[in-house]
Order: structure tokens, then C-alpha cells, then sequence
């Protein structure tokens, strides 16, 4: 899955989506993520839904002849039309407290000193985080009445039938590891007898590795992996990623609508924007970028504050080079699958070079990573194939200088940040 992330507050409403999807289809994306799109509650997040069947008021034009819902599936046959797939965010942790659901069945809320509970989060410094404009809900209480047609359970299929209605296929499980899996498994279970090819992607982020296996375990096609914090030198992220390979392939980000732009962190430095992507793409099967990502924006996104006046002039382009790793991507069965990795010693610490498998058969490729952004480094080695276990001779599938053939010994200087993707020959050549 490649996934562009269409974030609806800078995007404005759907009627004007239409570059953001032309520009997402062209760079070789097949998947177009979109935030929460119904109405808000009072806190005006977009993850404070008040009304999981209306549309955020700033999402739809109200001189269009056309219904708020007329609208979006416009919107869905547009991106289809262009070969993307629609997937959207489904918010069933919680809700917003202002939400009349609140009034109309209390049952379904979790309680604490009598009052309707907020979800909460620990930080990294042990400060509790509570969100006082969410209700949330009472997933026990969906277990103890699964199979009734009025219980919370059949609440969240009907959210997720009327999404599909709607035009999406896909599902963003936001804070996925904070329901019980057997609600997942229900769920899921109770959406493909209908709709068998749906997909779902949970959101593992922040969860222990026990929490994220058994979330990984419960039905989901597609859990996302943490690329985006490694700093190429512990193992903990190689770690994470043999845990899970075989329960749920994952899907990594360079920058998300939750972090800090990687251009503003990196103090404007395109080759560590396109590190950053490379390495992401190349590592697990999935890939994710916000929009603006390839325009190298600056501004954070905020699910309350930002609006489409927030958008950038482009301070680089690097939609090009997006594309040609996507290609890359799409023709290597390696860099498709979740297959083993590992990683291989060299005696300069600047340089990551690992290896990656095939998960289903032979297939080898080699990721040789200048690690530094901002200075070029030497990388040399006697033998190539010392460092692949393949028979097969290498090909250069590098979106930076490939080399027709690979010299013995083989040294290269790397530019900043720059890598060489290295392919054995049996598996399908890349487009020139």
C-alpha cells in the first residue's frame, strides 16, 4: 500500500480536491488516506466526532446542488477514476462529549466517579494526558451484548457501512490497540460478509509489543511500524519489525499529521527529505506521506487550527523523485513484502547497509544508506557479493546515478543522505 495522506482541513472542501488527487495518482500512490471528514463537536478537532453520519460543514461547498454525501462520493468517483483507493480514519474509541449519543445511550459510555470517562494517554515523561472533549466508550459493554441488533457493537458496523456507502473501502483504525481484540475481530468479521475485500489498518503506534502482536493478530490487513523515530543505529526498530512480519505486514511514514514537518526539522535539507522516503519505502511494504511532504512544507498540521489558507508555496520538489521510488517499489518484490532483514556490519559507522528477502522465494536487495544528510561518504567493498547471499548477478536500481555494472571491488561516494539499491537479477527490471 501506497498511501497519500489528503489532510481535509488544508485540502478545503471536496469539490477542490481533485489536483491534491491528480498529483497523488501521478507520483504512483494507490491509496488516498483522508482524516476524519464528519461533523465535529464543540472542541472542533477532527477527532471529535459529534455526528458519525454528517459532514464537517468546512468539507462540503453549501452552494453545490448537490448533498453533503452527493459531494464525497463525487469526490470517491473522481479518485477511482485515477486509480486510488479511499481509505478514511474510523474513530470508535471514543467520541465527542457533546455528542448525543452521550444522552440517548449512556449504556454504551465507560464511567469513572460516576461520570462519562475521557480517554487518556501516558507520555514518554509519565504526564497523564487526558482529552476533555471525548467520551469514551464502553468496549466491555459491546462484548457483554454482542450479537444485539441495539448494542455498540452494531453501532460501529453501521458507522463503517455508511463510510462504505460513501465510497471508502479502506480503514485507518485510530487508536486501534485501545479496543479489545475480539471487537476487531467481530467487526471485521461482520463488514466482509458484505463487503469482502474492505481493507484495515490499525494504528499500533505507542503501544507495547504484546499490545501491538495481539492488535496485529485480530483480522487487520495492515498495522503501521515506528521508521519514522529510527535513527539508523539501535536495533529496536529491526526488533519491532521481526515481531510482527509474519502476523501483519506494516506500513511506515517519514512525517504524519501528528508530527513535526521533516523539512522544518531537518532546517530545510532536501536530501534528508529524501532519505527519509527512500529508506521508509524500502524497509517494510507500505509506505505513508501527508500532503505537503513532497513540497517540503514547514507548517505542522493541526486537527483544530489548520485551514486551506495554511497551504505552502512548494520550498522544494521533490515529486519526481517520490515517483521513481514508488516505481521501484512496485517492480521489486522485495521492497513489497515483509520479508527478513538484516543488517550487516561495516566498519563506517555512517553508512547502514542491510539486507532485505524476499518473502516468498529467492529474491535479495541490498540497501546501502549514507546516513548523514548533510556530508557525502565513502562506501567501498571488495566484493559485492560477499554481502548478498544470491548467485544471481546485482543490478543498480538506484533513483541516483544507477550504474550499468557494478565494478570489483565496488566504491562509491554517496552524496548526502544518499543510498544505492542494490537488486539480484532474477526479479523484474525497473523501468529506465
Amino acid at each position: 500500500m501506497k498511501i497519500y495522506n489528503l489532510f481535509p482541513l488544508l485540502a478545503g472542501p471536496f469539490d477542490t480536491w481533485e489536483p491534491h488527487l491528480q498529483r497523488a495518482a501521478a507520483m504512483g500512490f494507490d491509496w488516498l488516506f483522508v482524516n476524519p471528514i464528519q461533523k465535529l463537536g464543540r472542541s472542533g478537532s477532527l477527532y471529535s466526532i459529534a455526528d458519525y453520519f454528517a459532514i464537517n460543514k468546512a468539507l462540503h461547498n453549501p452552494g453545490s446542488p448537490l448533498t453533503p454525501d452527493a459531494q464525497v462520493r463525487a469526490m470517491a468517483r473522481t479518485a477511482g477514476e485515477l486509480g486510488l483507493s479511499l481509505m478514511i480514519d474510523l474513530v470508535i474509541n471514543h467520541c465527542a462529549e457533546d455528542n448525543p449519543l452521550v444522552q440517548t445511550h449512556p449504556q454504551w459510555f465507560a464511567r469513572e466517579h460516576g461520570r462519562v470517562a475521557h480517554p487518556f494517554c501516558i507520555e514518554e515523561n509519565g504526564t497523564k494526558v487526558v482529552w476533555r472533549d471525548l467520551a469514551q466508550f464502553d468496549h466491555q459493554q459491546a462484548l457483554r451484548f454482542p450479537d444485539s441488533p441495539d448494542g455498540l457493537l452494531a453501532y460501529y458496523v453501521k458507522v463503517v457501512e455508511h463510510l462504505i456507502g460513501l465510497g471508502f473501502r479502506g480503514f485507518r483504525c485510530d487508536a486501534a490497540y485501545q479496543l479489545p481484540a475480539e471487537i476487531w475481530h467481530r467487526l471485521i468479521a461482520r463488514v466482509r460478509q458484505k463487503h469482502p475485500d474492505t481493507v484495515f489498518v490499525a494504528e499500533t503506534l505507542g503501544c507495547s509489543p504484546a499490545q501491538t502482536r495481539d492488535t496485529a493478530g485480530a483480522g487487520f490487513d495492515a498495522i503501521f511500524n515506528s521508521a519514522k523515530w529510527w535513527d539508523f543505529h539501535g536495533n529496536w526498530l529491526l526488533e519491532q519489525y521481526e515481531a510482527t512480519r509474519h502476523i501483519a505486514p506494516s506500513i511506515g511514514f517519514p512525517e504524519s499529521h501528528d508530527t513535526r514537518r521533516l523539512f522544518d526539522e531537518f532546517e530545510g535539507n532536501i536530501d534528508a527529505l529524501r532519505q527519509r522516503y527512500l529508506f521508509t519505502a524500502m524497509f517494510a511494504s507500505g509506505i505513508m506521506i501527508p500532503m505537503g511532504f513532497e513540497y517540503g512544507f514547514r507548517k505542522r498540521l493541526d486537527v483544530v487550527t489548520t485551514v486551506p489558507n495554511d497551504w505552502e508555496q512548494p520550498n522544494v520538489d521533490i515529486t519526481g523523485f517520490i515517483s521513481q521510488v514508488n516505481a521501484i517499489k512496485d517492480q521489486t518484490p522485495t521492497f513489497a513484502g515483509e520479508g527478513r532483514i538484516d543488517r550487516l556490519d561495516y566498519p563506517d559507522p555512517s553508512i547502514l547497509v542491510l539486507r532485505k528477502h524476499d518473502i516468498n522465494g529467492p529474491g535479495q536487495a541490498l540497501l546501502v544508506l549514507n546516513k548523514d544528510p548533510w556530508n557525502r561518504q565513502r562506501f567501498y567493498a571488495d566484493d559485492l557479493y560477499r554481502l548478498i547471499q544470491s548467485p544471481h548477478p546485482l543490478r543498480d536500481l538506484s533513483p541516483d546515478w544507477p550504474m550499468a555494472e557494478l565494478p570489483t571491488p565496488f566504491e562509491f561516494w554517496l552524496g548526502p543522505g544518499m543510498a544505492r539499491v542494490l537488486v539480484a537479477a532474477q526479479q523484474p527490471q525497473a523501468a529506465a
